[in-house]
Formats: C-alpha cells, structure tokens, sequence
C-alpha cells in the first residue's frame, strides 16, 4: 500500500467527490490560486475550473452564509476555513442556519455542507489562533462533528462527509498536514461515528482524538515498557459518538484515561466521564481521569505551550492515578 501525507489524502477525497459528483464544490480563502494556505487544493483549479474551487475574501460569515444557502438549494459544498479560530466570525451561519435548516423547516430541506480546516495548537501562535472548538460545535444539535487523527481516516471520513446530508463539521491540525501513513489507492469509505481501537489492551482504557492521538499512542508505548497494557480508542468523531466501543473497553480493562486538547470545562472528555460513570460504574476500578490542556489561553512561548498542553508525561500520570500507583 502507498504511504501519502495528511494533506494528500484530503485532496483525494475532495477530487473524487468532485469527479463523481458535479454539485460538489470548494470554496474558501486561498482555496484555488494560491492552492490553499496548506496545499490540500493543489492542483484542484486546474482540474475543475474557476466556478467549482473558488478563491474568497477574507469575509468567512460571507462566504459560509453563500455556502448554506447553496446547500438548502441543491449543491453540497465544502467550505475551508483557514483555521476554526476564523469560524467564529462564521459561527452564526453554522449554527443558526446549517444545523436548524432540517429541523425548522419539518424536514422539507436538507443542508450537505462540509466545514472543513484546522483547529487546536499548531505552535507558536498564540492565544486567538491555538483554540480548540470541538466540543462547542458537538453541542449544537443538527450538526456532526469529525476529528481524524491519520491519512487514511482522514480520506475515508472527509469522502463520508461530503456525502452526508447533514452538516458535518471537519477538523484538521496544521501540525498533521505532512504527516504520513499508508492509504489505499481504490476507493473506500468510513463511516461517520465510529470509534477505532488503535491498540488493543487489558489493563487502562486511554481515549483520544485528532492529533492528541499521537500523545495517546506514545504513552501506550511508554507503559507496555512498564508491563501496563493500555487499550488505546481513537473516536474520528465527536457527534455522533460511539459510546459503545468505549464502555465495551471499559468493562475489559475497568479503568480509563481520556486525553484531549480542549480545556477542562464542559469539553468532550466531560461527556465521556458521565457516560462511563453511568454506564459502566460497577465495572470502574477507579475513577475516570482527565489529561485537558490547562484553563489558560494558549501562550507564544514554546515552554509554555509544552507545560501547558496534554503531554505523553502528564498522561503516564494520569495512567498511575487510576492505577494507584501514586
């Protein structure tokens, strides 16, 4: 099997969407001349002209408003934000006309749109571009939200994506655009809320997402060097979630570690604590503990970012706590 880079696999999901489906279209800021601020759209102006990968101002309430109105009427676009931190200029159109369309209109109009770009630190950026919004968009009803964490989920999903009816929310990390991994050239699709066992284990559940996955993955390797078997769940997606992998985990291994970018208050891992104290809490040998970046915005400094995001550190103490080993 081929082995391409994070954005290489986006590309070819938008570029076969878009062959096999002509209402499919990009647009965004420096999606088409410049070949997008990250080169996922290289090379897509040329294949598909002017009027299907379209350049935009920086205006993102313009151009997401554009981009709903066109899916309530037939296309299914595919909006960038060039960061999620941007989507926040955009937000009203996201939730108040995206998620709502299905619902307010008694099911008359469906709204296919994909919001797709990075989100969460990406170095030394600083606190208005290093936020993550996962969990605000997972609690809007009427959206779906996507976190992939490699190049094959991230093709696999994006393709489900554009082909959902629904809204999806689609988030990236510039920190993974040049990651690689292995993606097969013939088609294939994953589907929307389904969780993933990276790696199998007995002893913790470690629950993760996007690219904290990696920090998730190389304290499992850190532990099995101890003698801890770690099960590691990486959830693709954050609404829908598949709370049925995780408790099934749960039950296996009776403790569990949930690692996430987001800050403590009302994030993803919060929901999943709740789910497992009350779905698997005569199963839990100690309580669920979180590993969250700290309730602080994000600093310059790079020392600062480091002490203050999960870290492969911060998680192995996670891991001792509900092992009581400290």
């Amino acid at each position: 099997m081929r082995e391409i880079q994070f954005r290489e696999a986006l590309r070819e999901a938008m570029q076969e969407e878009m062959r096999r489906d002509p209402l499919v279209y990009l647009m965004g800021e420096e999606v088409a001349e410049y070949n997008g601020a990250y080169k996922v759209s290289q090379g897509m102006l040329d294949e598909f002209g002017p009027e299907r990968v379209i350049d935009t101002p920086i205006a993102e309430l313009g151009f997401a408003g554009i981009g709903v109105g066109s899916a309530i009427n037939g296309l299914r676009p595919i909006i960038e934000f060039m960061t999620f931190n941007f989507s926040l200029v955009a937000i009203d159109q996201v939730i108040n006309s995206a998620a709502k369309v299905m619902s307010m209109s008694g099911g008359q109009y469906s709204c296919p749109i994909v919001f797709r770009g990075p989100t969460g630190n990406a170095g030394m950026l600083s606190s208005q571009h290093s936020q993550n919004f996962e969990n605000w968009f997972a609690n809007t009803s009427g959206l779906k939200v996507v976190v992939p964490s490699n190049p094959y989920d991230a093709k696999g999903l994006l393709k489900s994506c554009i082909r959902d009816n629904d809204p999806v929310i689609f988030m990236e990390s510039e920190l993974m655009y040049g990651d690689k991994g292995q993606v097969p050239e013939e088609e294939y699709l994953i589907p929307i809320g389904q969780a993933n066992i990276v790696r199998e284990g007995n002893d913790v559940t470690i629950v993760s997402f996007g690219k904290i996955m990696k920090v998730a993955l190389a304290a499992a390797e850190e532990l099995a060097k101890n003698g801890v078997s770690a099960e590691v769940i990486d959830l693709r997606s954050v609404r829908p979630i598949d709370y049925a992998t995780i408790i099934n985990s749960v039950k296996k291994t009776n403790r569990c570690v949930i690692v996430e970018e987001a800050w403590p208050l009302a994030a993803i891992s919060s929901e999943l604590t709740y789910n497992i104290q009350r779905n698997a809490f005569d199963y839990l040998d100690a309580p669920v503990v979180r590993v969250n970046s700290m309730d602080l915005p994000l600093p310059y400094a790079p020392t600062l970012i480091e002490a203050i995001l999960p870290n492969v550190k911060r998680t192995l103490q996670a891991v001792d706590t509900v092992m009581y080993k400290k």
